[in-house]
């Protein structure tokens, strides 16, 4: 488990924002009027390096316990409890109310360390409010504002001493973990995603491999609204060995701009969230209309998300010039997801048959590499002799010292780097060693995470 923080405050004073820009997309709903969260709502926080588990509340309100906000208070007082910071958050161009100090005394009596958030603070507005949140004895408040982005720097620096060593054990927790399952547990059901635009043919597609019409096709797009998962067996035909996978049929993503109606919006949400839940997922195109914009935003989205992904150019049967679409795709894809080059690229038809059985065969493959942990000797000597071929560069003249690297995870292969004065590592070299990694280790086109990580210095006072 990583570390918990918990934002807490009065009503429209920024919560939801601020959960919204730590974990990095937006996930709670933000409104000017108050009253909007009503329930908990967790996420994964990254804040320079730093990463925990971030928790929106409701806005703390002075209600009898029976009523919608007296309840909705509960909640937040329940949510406390496990917390291992509070982020106590005032808006600092409305200054400190009655409200915000009725939560400062109960914030006092609790048993979490709190930091005193002062958002809504751009400008010169909030330095009378930010000022004023010195009487509620929290120490100095971190200046910020959420929904421009500013002071996360200082909030780093308020939340390194509560959480570095929490996180700390959380990685060494989820790598003896990752070892532990990786050497015991079977990898089960191979948990296969088929993504696309709209009229793709994915359900045809998953009819054919389960020789069996299971889900509905035709002609109109926007047949599949759910996500249906059908499990089943593919039998390898080079060895005959029989194979469990879990197929997921999902919704046409369309562009974003044209999504304006609530089923449709609520079927592409229900796609991302199979993408969470795969391990493989492949992109399916239109042989038809070759590679679109939408397809690039949609492999991102798989990519960014960890998973391993196939490109496979469906309708094979009836395209026109073959070689030459083939090859623009490739080169394409190439250009367009440079931070993950060599996809694997198949050519099938979800009517015909043609190219299915490399297409599981390949999944396969692929989930062996997403799964794959490297030995410790193996990735030292690989890192040395990384650095050794191309050393990292020394801005002003010093020179950025990389110590040590690790694999803290699998599924997807998670690396941390070790080393000093790492904020200056250029993104290049970062890419550099991303990629020789995939390379040299056998990751190939699986997506790889690297993090920098300084290491501490033993001489410098706290």
């Amino acid at each position: 488990m990583l570390p918990q923080v918990i934002i807490i405050g009065r009503p429209n004073v920024g919560k939801s924002t601020l959960f919204n820009r730590l974990i990095g997309k937006k996930l709670a709903l933000v409104d000017d009027q108050p009253g909007v969260t009503r329930d908990r709502r967790f996420g994964e926080a990254h804040l320079l390096g730093l990463d925990f588990t971030i928790v929106d509340t409701a806005g703390w309100e002075d209600d009898d316990p029976d009523t919608l906000p007296g309840r909705m208070r509960a909640q937040t007082e329940v949510s406390l409890e496990g917390a291992d910071v509070a982020l106590f958050t005032i808006d600092s161009r409305a200054g400190i109310t009655p409200l915000d100090e009725e939560v400062a005394r109960w914030l006092r009596s609790a048993n979490v360390p709190v930091i005193l958030i002062a958002n809504k603070a751009e400008g010169r507005s909030g330095d009378p409010g930010f000022y004023e949140a010195f009487s509620l004895g929290f120490g100095e408040p971190v200046a910020l504002s959420a929904e421009h982005g500013e002071g996360f720097a200082d909030l780093f620096e308020a939340l390194l001493p509560h959480l570095d060593d929490k996180q700390k054990d959380a990685e060494a927790r989820a790598e003896a973990e990752a070892e532990e399952y990786d050497e015991d547990a079977p990898l089960g059901p191979l948990k296969l995603a088929i993504v696309g635009r709209p009229n793709a043919g994915k359900s045809t597609l998953i009819n054919r491999l389960l020789g069996e019409n299971r889900l509905l096709t035709g002609p109109e797009a926007g047949l599949t609204r759910d996500s249906i998962a059908v499990d089943w067996e593919w039998t390898d035909p080079r060895t005959d060995e029989v194979r469990p996978v879990r197929l997921i049929d999902t919704a046409g993503m369309r562009k974003k701009a044209q999504v304006v109606e609530k089923l449709e919006r609520m079927s592409v949400a229900d796609a991302r969230h199979a993408i969470d839940f795969s391990e493989v997922v492949v992109l399916l195109l239109d042989a038809t209309r070759g590679l679109e914009h939408q397809d690039l935003k949609i492999a991102s989205l798989v990519l960014e998300e960890g998973r391993a992904l196939i490109i496979a150019i469906n309708k094979w049967d009836i395209a026109e010039g073959p070689s030459a679409l083939f090859n623009g795709i490739r080169t394409a894809l190439d250009e367009g997801l440079a931070q993950v080059r060599g996809l694997p690229v198949l050519s099938v038809s979800g009517r015909t048959g043609k190219g299915l059985d490399d297409l599981i065969a390949a999944a396969f493959s692929l989930r062996d590499a997403w799964s794959k942990r490297v030995p410790t000797g193996l990735l030292n000597r690989w890192f040395d002799e990384a650095l050794t071929a191309n050393p990292p560069p020394a801005p002003g003249g010093k020179r950025i010292k990389l110590r040590y690297i690790t694999q803290a995870r699998i599924r997807p292969p998670s690396f941390v780097l070790f080393g000093t004065r790492l904020e200056q590592l250029p993104e290049s070299y970062r890419r550099y060693l991303v990629n020789g990694i995939r390379r040299d280790l056998g990751f190939n086109a699986v997506p790889v995470r690297l993090t920098l990580r300084s290491a501490k210095n033993p001489f410098k006072k706290d």
